[in-house]
């Protein structure tokens, strides 16, 4: 497997689910974020084209920044966020919203649902 890519291990098989809530639906999280950000550019006055360039672009700098760098993220956001700027103004609008909330009740949401399905493959004979 590592051929592919890193290999993380788990204590014990239940935390498979937790992973399935992260790594398996994960990508579908950043596409969503890509797509709130390409559509809000538009409505901001952005072509659809160039907003969403711009999205996805921002998000393929992000991620290998902080694959590379291998910093807390809280540094890589205080790298960005100077003191009464714009990205301050927007985290503090995110964070006045829960989104961290918002975020845990999904990936927790994800993870129950991937509990359900195993338990739900177990009973009928299907692991």
């Amino acid at each position: 497997m590592s051929a592919i890519g890193p290999v993380i291990t788990v204590p014990n098989e239940h935390d498979i689910d937790a992973v399935t809530a992260i790594s398996g639906s994960g990508p579908a999280y950043f596409y969503l974020l890509i797509d709130m950000l390409a559509k809000t550019g538009v409505e901001l006055g952005l072509d659809e084209e160039s907003a969403r360039q711009l999205a996805v672009e921002t998000a393929k700098g992000a991620a290998a920044l902080a694959h590379a760098s291998g910093d807390p993220m809280d540094d890589l956001i205080a790298r960005v966020r100077s003191p009464g700027g714009t990205t301050a103004a927007a985290l503090d609008s995110l964070e006045d919203h829960g989104v961290r909330d918002i975020f845990k009740r999904a990936l927790t949401a994800a993870r129950d649902r991937a509990n359900e399905i195993a338990d739900q493959a177990h009973e009928s004979g299907q692991d």
